[in-house]
């Protein structure tokens, strides 16, 4: 296993100790950011290193989507549990995620890549700020206000940009998919 792919695998690792800080010691927000954003920044290297490297292979461009819509799925969740999240956003997100890797998929299967867009790094991009203000706003005091206030916009905005992002997507899939009928 190369280190671009060990990297995804180090993300998916994280994601059961990110969980754990988020439901059963949300006093240590400090951590579960740090743990949150390091995994956030393993996605970044081991692409990063693939593509620089040539070390691009099937089971890293099979693994990186599922660690990247795990880590979001179970930070999300968390904060539902928390109570920071409402849970249709939640539904939405991932709802969103699972149809795109599903519509992906099919193509895939016929030969068609349907890329990432800007669209989805967009939604990637607001989700990860969101998520982190929101661990934030689990701290007491002054510092649980606008961080929670300000995630909670930006989740949002994330929101929206999923459903422009998931329609972009099925537009895709029904102009370039024969689906036989």
């Amino acid at each position: 296993m190369n280190l671009p792919t060990t990297l995804t695998v180090v993300r998916i690792f994280l994601v059961p100790f990110l969980v754990v800080l988020l439901i059963a010691t949300p006093r240590y927000p400090a951590v579960a950011v740090a743990i949150f954003l390091l995994a956030v920044f393993t996605d970044w290297l081991d692409g990063h290193l693939a593509r620089r490297r040539r070390q691009v292979t099937t089971l890293g461009t099979l693994l990186d989507p599922i660690a990247d819509k795990l880590l979001i799925a179970a930070a999300l969740i968390s904060l539902v549990e928390v109570d920071r999240v409402q849970a249709w956003i939640v539904v939405l997100l991932v709802g969103r995620d699972i149809a795109v890797t599903g519509l992906r998929g099919i193509a895939a299967a016929q030969g068609i890549v349907i890329a990432a867009s800007d669209w989805g790094k967009a939604k990637m991009g607001a989700e990860v700020v969101a998520v982190t203000l929101l661990i934030l706003s689990l701290r007491g005091g002054a510092l649980r206000g606008w961080p929670l206030q300000a995630g909670t916009v930006i989740l949002w905005g994330a929101t929206a940009i999923a459903v422009l992002s998931g329609v972009d997507y099925f537009r895709k899939f029904w102009r370039r998919v024969d689906l036989g009928g």
